[in-house]
């Protein structure tokens, strides 16, 4: 299959058609190119805000109000465009007030099918801004989406630094797993553009990290944002000797490409030069107690 990763800038948009102008445009892009797999970004939604008007889309609050409550016409764009293009879509993420989950909002990317079912995953652990100046809370279960391309998991942006969120998806079944970022500095860009790479190395899997770029200075939440888009697998049989697949330039807008022959993926796991996946399970048994040595 073709993968298309967005490295894609937030606008100040004058009206709802510049939105779905734009959103038309980028997905018409990637499918011109072939691509059956588009990644959009964590919060890259937040561009809904401005459509508010300027002093909502600078307030914390208000921002999050804003976006939440855009997002059923955005959902149905994504549907319709999944289904006009016959590709599947993983939407930017948004802050969505779920009454199910609690009074705040979680941070939510959906799924498009081609058919035009959707599905979400919220991302599970918050960073420092999210907790502290934003208050978005953690929200519903990792989720395995069975789709006609193979069995995908998204962990968004932060969670792809944790191994053991990848590991549950794996042990789920996935193969494919998508980590729509929004990093501000370069630094975080490669927090998770390594949390990528490393799970992919750990669970002989492909990840797929898309990013925000660009200035946002209508926001006080993405105003800088820093990235590019990758796709990275183990580096091992199969694979790019470093792992690489495709990775964009930094903080320059636009698709990032790679083709992804998802037998490589059984391939390596069955007969990689190293079994990573396979050997993960001996770790349990040898930390249960670490030996103290005092060594003087």
């Amino acid at each position: 299959m073709k993968i298309a990763t967005a490295a894609y800038p937030m606008d100040f948009l004058n009206s709802w058609k510049a939105y779905e102008d734009k959103l038309t445009r980028w997905v018409s892009e990637a499918t011109h190119e072939g691509a059956e797999l588009l990644v959009f970004p964590e919060y890259g939604a937040m561009e809904l805000a401005t459509l508010a008007g300027k002093a909502a889309a600078w307030d914390l609050e208000r921002s999050l109000h804003a976006v939440s409550e855009r997002m059923p016409e955005a959902n149905a764009l994504h549907a319709r465009l999944a289904a006009e293009h016959g590709v599947h879509v993983l939407a930017a993420s948004a802050p969505v007030f779920d009454p199910a989950l609690g009074a705040r909002p979680v941070n939510r990317a959906h799924l498009f099918a081609p058919s035009g079912a959707m599905g979400h995953q919220d991302k599970q652990i918050m960073t420092r801004f999210e907790r502290e100046e934003w208050a978005v809370a953690p929200g519903g279960p990792l989720t395995l989406f069975d789709t006609a391309l193979g069995k995908i998991g998204i962990l968004i942006c932060y969670d792809a630094e944790y191994p053991l969120f990848a590991r549950a998806l794996v042990e789920a079944g996935a193969e494919i797993i998508l980590v729509p970022s929004c990093t501000e500095k370069r630094r975080g860009y490669w927090r998770v553009r390594i949390g990528a790479m490393a799970r992919a190395l750990e669970q002989q899997c492909i990840t797929v990290m898309s990013s925000t770029v660009g200035e946002a200075a209508w926001s006080y939440a993405v105003d800088t944002n820093s990235g590019a888009g990758g796709v990275f697998g183990p580096p091992d049989t199969g694979f790019p000797e470093d792992g690489v697949l495709a990775a964009g330039t930094l903080d320059r807008p636009g698709w990032t490409f790679a083709q992804v022959d998802p037998a490589a993926i059984a391939h390596v796991r069955a007969d990689g030069v190293v079994l990573n996946m396979t050997h993960w399970a001996e770790q349990h048994p040898r930390i249960g107690d670490v030996t103290r040595f005092a060594l003087q």
